[in-house]
């Protein structure tokens, strides 16, 4: 079972354009897509492609049209209701394949909301048995304390499943504070959210990594692991990604696709690699899974999950690295 938390999920509205975005002209839309988003509702979906058993707890009111499409989909989610509309996030992708984002900042949610919200996830990770895995992923939206991933973490401890964290910002800030104090079994950030935990400047971290020099990434990801995070998958764009567990450290290079949307790889990328450490495999191979998941995301429209036959871990190169 793989539960995710979704706070801030969205509509996910793609606009596909035939020109160059250029601010302050005027473009035509030559097609447009909505998926139900939101990175936690993301990997829940990639996963229930791959018939993995997952539930989604996110807040939004009870007529909201996000719900009907998580029905579409038949994904098993539990709603806490609140009284706003969840975010609608807006995807640009220009002629050139650059892609923009806007996003709104989401719904406020009450003190009382909050608390449904908390409640209803730890009662739904209360039966998740070794093995299970529970995600926490995404922005925050209004009105949730920064510290609120911090405080869902410390109402589980006792779950006998594992915990991945992906997300950015003060939420991630509050949680690097207490890394060590509590339970994180696997965390996916990227060369500026490193940066953000631990210092340095994330653009040069990302360059060096696209330049071929991986150490400094690889460096960082250590640091986090030796504060206690169980495994760390560094993404790295066109680069790649590096994951450092304690049994070592690899670096994967990304498979060479055709690439329509970005939107939703990342995440496609933690769901690829939950599958895969939940297979079995040996943490090579779940690195190879998660960039093989990221890839094929990559070739989708909007944040369509891509499908196991769509995988292809064998494109991934795999090269140990030496710390």
């Amino acid at each position: 079972m793989i539960i995710t938390l979704s706070a801030n999920s969205s509509l996910d509205k793609t606009l596909n354009l035939a020109q160059t975005l250029v601010p302050g002209n005027v473009h035509r839309i030559t097609s447009t897509h909505t998926d139900v988003g939101g990175k936690g509702i993301n990997v829940a979906r990639v996963a229930q492609e791959a018939l993995a058993a997952v539930r989604c707890v996110l807040p939004a009111c009870p007529q909201d049209p996000i719900l009907g499409l998580l029905d579409q989909v038949k994904l098993p989610y539990v709603s806490t209701d609140i009284s706003e509309a969840v975010r609608t996030n807006l995807t640009i992708i220009d002629g050139r394949g650059q892609t923009t984002k806007i996003n709104e900042p989401g719904p406020t949610l009450t003190l009382g909301q909050q608390k449904s919200l908390l409640r209803a996830f730890t009662e739904q990770a209360r039966d998740l048995e070794d093995g299970d895995w529970v995600v926490l992923a995404g922005s925050l939206p209004p009105g949730l304390p920064d510290d609120f991933y911090l405080t869902c973490l410390r109402e589980m401890e006792t779950c006998p499943g594992r915990f991945a964290l992906d997300t950015s910002g003060s939420p991630l800030r509050a949680l690097g504070k207490a890394l060590g104090t509590v339970r994180v079994d696997l965390m996916k950030p990227n060369s500026f959210e490193l940066a953000e935990l631990l210092g340095g400047n994330g653009a040069e971290l990302e360059n060096a990594a696209a330049s071929g020099d991986l150490l400094p990434v690889a460096r960082k990801a250590k640091q986090l692991s030796e504060r206690g995070v169980g495994a760390v998958l560094a993404t790295l764009g066109k680069a790649g990604a590096i994951l450092i567990t304690s049994e070592g450290a690899w670096h994967g290079s990304s498979p060479d696709v055709p690439v329509r949307s970005t939107v939703g790889a990342g995440d496609s990328a933690l769901a690829g690699y939950i599958l895969a450490q939940m297979a079995g495999r040996p943490p090579e191979e779940c690195l190879a899974r998660a960039l093989a998941y990221g890839a094929a995301a990559c070739t989708k429209e909007g944040t369509q999950p891509p499908r196991p036959e769509e995988i292809h871990p064998e494109q991934v190169t795999i090269t140990k690295l030496s710390l």
